[in-house]
């Protein structure tokens, strides 16, 4: 291992490994196959990028990478040059003689690291390349980055992944390490099958990211919800908010642009061109907000990313884990925030249900999605339910919603039954069925047209929820769907419409018989207070600087705007050049010599020497 100390503190400016990396980096360099779960930010690169150079340096060739995404590519091999590092990419970006110039260099040993997306690497061409470098003993390692990809039970299933089982067939003997941030026990049995990875060492590291603040309300009126928490908290930060649909991207980035907020949209629908402008926007620019679908945000390293907010509800836990785990990596205080609703609960529902898949695959769904509504819905600890999917134990954190303003809860068995009784009885009068609007104006005693047109004031259930509120209502429906009690029934119109239906279900007369138990938690829009941020002569400063103190704080503005320069003349993220945290050391160490800038996080020997003295003069040294 001193062999990857000395990599890890020259080249990347590190001190000393986190959490498992230790153990990983020393498996791979000693050719073992791993399964590497690591959330978001915890570090999954240099599991596989130290045992690259190290194993290069060992005369065992090239590590390919595979990769998801263009951008992530071009992001961390960015990187690695900033850091000294001979890596490179191949894909749809490079035109022809670029990659005729890669493939030559890749044949003479002059890449230490190779990315590629996974269709790439089923190219006979590329295999070719592969097969010869197999046969002269050249290939260090395959690295699968996002590997829940692979996993029909994973939420980014990509079918090109299920053809990398081709690695352990043809090229046997070189070590792979497979890495993703989310993998319950079914996605993870899914994994190593898919990758033949049944001999593979399992690391597992905890799921836990102390420092985002997980916050979940009810849906009243989401979009000035959402306004309220951004302007309140995170006002000039960057963020991440997703929607189900491209539709509602479009409306609510306008809607946060035309507030004053720096918002842009992504999905899709959108030109490629367009896409890839905002998301180098995002990447490059402070204080952007990205309205996206979730085709937005895989493989992202932003590290100041300050808040991720949800206007729909996600699928699954899974889903919910890998997007909010976008803010905050760079360890620094963040926020996980979303709104849900009982229109959420029956979109899901339905989308389950008239899937075209099998009965085994939509029970697994089902379950899934029950799992995130019983995050959403829980009164105790987030973090404690949201580690426990994950197979992990843990004690109540104190920063999450409930242990800050814990929820109080009440016993929702009789409204319930009362409004399981309303549907039978709605249906049975009528011989068909209602939504839930009108069936909670039955049982809350509201005479409307539509309620006396069926002539549903007459029975024996209307009024008798006339102590409940319809927000109280919503919420017992809401559980009865999540938990299949109530069903969901699609009448088709003569003008072609259709629309969906509430009815009882065989689950339904355990509720009503009063055997299942329905606890809920009472609805506050109170929510934790506001982060107070001290100010600085250009602003807010980030988290990474808020404890300097003045003059350290100008040195940190003065880095940063170095810093900006540097990254458009490289076209690279500024974060790759150095972090905030980074900068923020430097300020507070004020150095006058490039020997004070040794030992610093994040300052490897190929960045000292590039830019130590520079950093200098900004500081004044």
């Amino acid at each position: 291992m001193s062999a990857a100390y000395s990599i890890l503190k020259e080249v990347f400016g590190y001190e000393a490994f986190r959490g498992p990396q230790e153990a990983i980096v020393d498996h791979v360099i000693g050719g073992g196959d791993a399964l590497v779960l690591m959330p978001t930010g915890g570090g999954k690169s240099l599991c596989y990028q130290v045992p690259a150079i190290v194993r290069q340096q060992q005369g065992r060739g090239v590590a390919i990478v595979v990769s998801p995404l263009i951008a992530l590519m071009h992001d961390q091999v960015g990187a690695l040059h900033e850091a000294g590092v001979d890596a490179a990419f191949l894909n749809s970006s490079l035109g022809y003689d670029e990659a005729q110039d890669v493939e030559l260099r890749l044949q003479t040993g002059g890449i230490t690291l190779l990315y590629a997306a996974p269709e790439r690497l089923n190219t006979p061409r590329f295999l070719g390349l592969l097969d010869d470098l197999y046969a002269q003993g050249k290939l260090s390692l395959f690295a699968i980055d996002e590997a829940h990809c692979v996993s029909q039970w994973g939420h980014d299933f990509r079918p090109e992944y299920r053809a990398l089982t081709v690695l352990h067939q043809r090229f046997p003997g070189v070590p792979r390490i497979a890495l993703t941030a989310t993998a319950d026990a079914l996605t993870r049995e899914d994994i190593v099958e898919r990758l033949q990875l049944q001999e593979a060492r399992l690391f597992i590291s905890s799921f836990d990211r102390p420092n985002i603040r997980y916050r979940i309300e009810e849906k009243k009126d989401v979009t000035t919800q959402l306004l309220r928490f951004i302007e309140r908290e995170h006002a000039g930060e960057a963020g991440v908010v997703y929607c189900q649909s491209r539709k509602r991207v479009d409306e609510l980035a306008a809607t946060l642009a035309g507030a004053g907020i720096n918002a842009l949209p992504y999905h899709a629908g959108l030109d490629g061109a367009v896409r890839k402008k905002h998301q180098d926007r995002f990447l490059r620019e402070e204080g952007i907000v990205m309205v996206a679908t979730i085709a937005f945000g895989m493989g992202i390293d932003k590290p100041d990313v300050r808040f991720v907010a949800h206007v729909d509800m996600p699928k699954n836990i899974e889903g919910y884990y890998q997007e909010t785990g976008r803010a905050g990596r760079d360890g620094l205080p963040a926020d996980a925030w979303m709104a849900y609703g009982l229109a959420d609960v029956v979109n899901q529902r339905r989308m389950i249900d008239e899937s075209p898949a099998g009965e085994e695959f939509k029970a697994g769904l089902r379950g899934k999605l029950d799992a995130l509504l019983a995050l959403a819905e829980a009164t105790d600890c987030r973090r404690v339910r949201l580690l426990a999917y994950f197979g992990e134990a843990s004690t109540p954190c104190g920063n999450c919603d409930n242990c800050l303003t814990p929820p109080a809860v009440w016993d929702a068995t009789d409204a319930a039954r009362k409004l399981l009784s309303t549907i039978y009885r709605v249906q049975q009068a009528s011989h068909i069925g209602f939504g839930a609007g009108h069936l909670m104006d039955v049982l809350r005693g509201k005479p409307t047209d539509k309620v006396t047109q069926f002539g549903h004031d007459k029975l024996s259930t209307f009024g008798l929820g006339a102590d409940l509120s319809e927000q109280q209502l919503r919420g017992v429906l809401r559980q009865l769907v999540a938990t299949g009690a109530v069903g969901l029934q699609k009448v088709q119109m003569d003008n072609g419409h259709s629309f969906d239906t509430l009815a009882l279900t065989d689950a339904s007369r355990s509720v009503l018989r009063g055997e299942v138990p329905v606890r809920l938690r009472e609805t506050v829009a109170a929510a934790p207070g506001e982060r107070k941020r001290r100010r600085s002569p250009a602003g807010t400063l980030p988290p990474a600087a808020a404890s300097l103190d003045q003059a350290a704080q100008v040195r940190f503005i003065n880095l940063k705007a170095w810093r900006a320069e540097v990254a458009r003349e490289h076209g690279l993220p500024a974060y790759v050049i150095f972090h905030d945290a980074t900068l923020a050391a430097i300020a507070e160490r004020c150095p006058a010599t490039l020997a004070d800038l040794q030992g610093i996080s994040g300052m490897g020997a190929k960045k000292l020497e590039a830019y130590g003295a520079e950093v200098l003069r900004v500081c004044g040294g």
